[in-house]
């Protein structure tokens, strides 16, 4: 499946690359994800291809500094994050789906994550 996304400005757009629809999305209860409120999908960081220069990324990192959470300077918009899956090695995706407009978010299966006790 195919899905565009972007922050609200648009300076950052991306294409999403899925192997099946999303039907899921996680709700982290971390102190970032909480104020930022986003729902989001993990794929690996094949699956996003980011439109325009990379330079556009606003990255915040925070805790053990191993996630790049990024966001637009211009809107605030944080459309994904990126790390590397320390299970696997491989590296990952947070897309924040709420900046997938096409997705109809009411029909997501919304899982809680406790990134807090982390």
């Amino acid at each position: 499946m195919h899905y565009a996304g972007s922050c609200h400005c648009g300076r950052i757009a991306f294409d999403l690359e899925t192997d099946a629809p999303i039907t899921e999305a996680y709700d982290c209860n971390c102190s970032l994800c909480r104020r930022r409120g986003g729902l989001l999908w993990f794929g690996t960081r094949a699956q996003l291809r980011l439109q325009g220069e990379p330079e556009a990324l606003g990255t915040y990192r925070f805790n053990q500094q191993h996630i790049d959470h990024h966001h637009c300077p211009q809107c605030g918009i944080a459309p994904f994050s990126e790390g590397v899956n320390p299970k696997t090695g491989e590296a990952g995706v947070a897309v924040n789906l709420r900046c997938l407009p096409e997705l109809d978010l009411a029909a997501l299966s919304v899982h809680a994550v406790d990134g807090a006790s982390r």
